[in-house]
């Protein structure tokens, strides 16, 4: 059974970082891409990053980059966000997703298995 745990989320004023994991367990790490998403409240879930199983390729919502930056370590099954400059705007809830196979998907329906996610809160 696939489990995807985030952590890292919070509160944080504008202009300031918060370092997302994910780690993963019951799956194949180094089989799938991983990515993130978010949602605000009454908004539709989005992409914003995705990585591939070898972490050689990225990307990224225009909305995040240059701010954000996707990595992944497969020694510990686990992926991070690391976000930086963070805007009033980035305020939602993060979800982690794996992604079976070797391409690089953006749609929430590339993604077979995600985690519960974690809130993130972005105070001007």
């Amino acid at each position: 059974q696939v489990q995807l745990v985030e952590s890292g989320g919070g509160l944080v004023q504008a202009g300031g970082s918060l370092r997302l994991s994910c780690a993963a367990s019951g799956l194949t790490f180094s089989s799938y891409a991983m990515g993130w998403f978010r949602q605000a409240p009454g908004k539709e879930r989005e992409f914003v990053a995705v990585i591939r199983w070898n972490g050689l390729n990225t990307y990224y919502a225009d909305s995040v980059k240059g701010r954000f930056t996707i990595s992944r370590d497969n020694a510990k099954n686990t992926v991070y966000l690391q976000m930086n400059n963070l805007k009033p705007e980035d305020t939602a809830v993060y979800y982690c997703a794996a992604q079976w196979g070797y391409g690089l998907g953006r749609k929430a329906t590339d993604f077979g298995s995600w985690g519960q996610g974690t809130q993130v809160t972005v105070s001007s």
